[in-house]
């Protein structure tokens, strides 16, 4: 299929709006009970959306039922995107030595059930999987920080939620979405087991455009979703977050973005969307919270391609 060799701008977007619960279905009964302000979505209206805390269920019920909702308003979304996360995957060992195993600390990623809080993708255009490196054991990273005793060494995989390439046919051309949600980088202890995870999950995309993990994408990139850490306020490992944002083939949008508010610590910048520098920015942003869905904003930014 030839392109358009002018097209409007795509606009992407990532939220990690509270669409999760402490146990399965209770999300969907939501949902359908007590519809959210979903004003974040509706005033931005991007073209594509990521999603990096939402409850997964087999059937994309849930997510489906978010797509109703959001189309009752007026944005239609014909391609959903969702696989099983990390999160509350049993690893059957007592990750967090509290002398018994099955708990949310000693999953893959944390959760109460399979599936808590995860990640979703809604778009206009037509999606489909490139590569997924949620399987991708720890240890095997390239300059992996995991300790030579971490109680779960030899079974821990890096992603708490996931690592999806995904390859995006805008009206513009192709795009490779590079999505992640990290582990946030607290509650531990000084070992910074957490910290030191969540360093690696943000810097595994690079190792992929280094070439480090099989080939890097032909097409243009953007890599987009929840980071959990900011390059210096709060607790991580910033550098991390400095050496992203640094990275040559990427391009940041929009420096010093606040993206969340914690009452605890105040403003920080958390989620991201850095687009490929082969790629035009046209506008960019971070909407204020909805009152219903916590206290992130959605960062979006509008792309055209070449």
């Amino acid at each position: 299929m030839a392109w358009a060799a002018c097209a409007d701008p795509v606009r992407l977007a990532t939220w990690h709006g509270d669409f999760s619960r402490k146990g399965p279905g209770l999300m969907l009964a939501d949902l359908e009970k007590a519809p959210p302000d979903l004003g974040p979505i509706v005033s931005v209206g991007p073209d594509v959306l990521l999603l990096t805390d939402i409850d997964y269920d087999a059937g994309l019920v849930a997510l489906g039922k978010l797509n109703s909702l959001l189309a009752d308003q007026g944005l239609h979304y014909p391609y959903l995107f969702a696989l099983r996360p990390n999160t509350g995957m049993a690893t059957g060992l007592d990750i967090d030595g509290d002398g018994y195993r099955g708990g949310p600390r000693d999953a893959q990623g944390f959760g109460w059930f399979a599936g808590q809080g995860g990640m979703a993708l809604l778009s206009r255009y037509p999606v489909d999987l490139w590569v997924d490196h949620s399987a991708l054991l720890w240890k095997d990273v390239p300059d992996s920080a995991i300790a030579s005793d971490d109680p779960a060494h030899d079974v821990q995989r890096l992603s708490s939620s996931a690592h999806w390439a995904l390859r995006v046919a805008t009206p513009g051309g192709g795009l490779t979405l590079l999505t992640l949600a990290a582990t946030p980088p607290v509650f531990d202890g000084p070992e910074d087991r957490n910290g030191r995870r969540n360093r690696d999950e943000v810097l595994l995309w690079t190792h992929v455009l280094d070439g480090k993990l099989g080939h890097s994408p032909d097409t243009p990139v953007v890599m987009i979703g929840n980071l959990n850490l900011d390059p210096a306020r709060g607790n991580g490992l910033h550098d991390a977050a400095r050496r992203v944002l640094e990275y040559g083939r990427l391009q940041d949008p929009m420096p010093g973005a606040e993206t969340v508010t914690w009452d605890s610590t105040g403003p920080m910048r958390v989620s991201y969307v850095l687009p490929d520098r082969a790629l035009s920015v046209r506008d960019s942003g971070v909407t204020p919270p909805s009152p219903d869905l916590g206290p992130h904003g959605l960062v979006w930014v509008d792309l055209t391609l070449p």
